[in-house]
């Protein structure tokens, strides 16, 4: 699984920008990765009895109703010591201990955090995309050097199939990344993979 992460006005509690590596540091747990999805999906404080119990039902793949006080317990400790305290020093969320709740920040909220998740037979847009401009490039030489099969093409066909390739990956793209930004859907991004 790849991270991709664009970010806009974000700083931490003291005034400065979270750096790349520390926006991949919050990343790199998967807890945290839920907690942030649950939290860009409210626009309140949320209680962290529930954001441990959606937390847990991932984890199990199933539904935050079916899980039982000693499946989350373990989650609900391990967010309460160790992971809403680090997204709280970060400048992401802030802990009401007294409400036992937690509310996203402005620089959660204005995070657009985008998870590439992969299954295991498919390749990166990145690299589609890479893999697209070579076929291009080597149909436009193929072309100008009149290679047998391509002769009756010229530069101009080869310039309208690059234009179409790209345009309608990029549309396909755009389509299904909206499925893979953190809070966009009810389930976490790297979940869908998995169904």
């Amino acid at each position: 699984m790849s991270f991709i992460t664009t970010a806009t006005d974000e700083s931490d509690t003291n005034g400065s920008e979270l750096s790349d590596g520390e926006i991949y540091d919050i990343l790199s747990n998967r807890r945290r990765r839920f907690v942030i999805h649950a939290l860009k999906r409210t626009d309140g404080p949320v209680d962290i009895s529930d954001i441990s119990a959606h937390v847990t039902a991932w984890e199990l793949k199933k539904d935050p109703d079916e899980v039982c006080y000693d499946d989350r317990r373990s989650v609900y400790t391990t967010l309460r010591r160790t992971h809403l305290p680090k997204l709280e020093q970060k400048g992401v969320v802030t802990v009401d201990t007294d409400e036992n709740a937690v509310r996203a920040t402005s620089t959660l909220q204005d995070l657009d955090i985008y998870i590439e998740a992969l299954g295991r037979n498919e390749i990166p847009w990145s690299l589609y995309y890479v893999g697209l401009a070579g076929v291009a490039v080597v149909l436009l030489l193929a072309v100008v050097v009149d290679a047998l099969m391509f002769a009756a093409l010229d530069p101009l066909d080869v310039g309208l199939f690059t234009v179409t390739s790209f345009g309608v990956s990029s549309v396909v793209h755009h389509v299904t990344s909206h499925n893979t930004h953190l809070g966009n859907t009810e389930k976490p991004p790297e979940l869908h993979r998995q169904e």
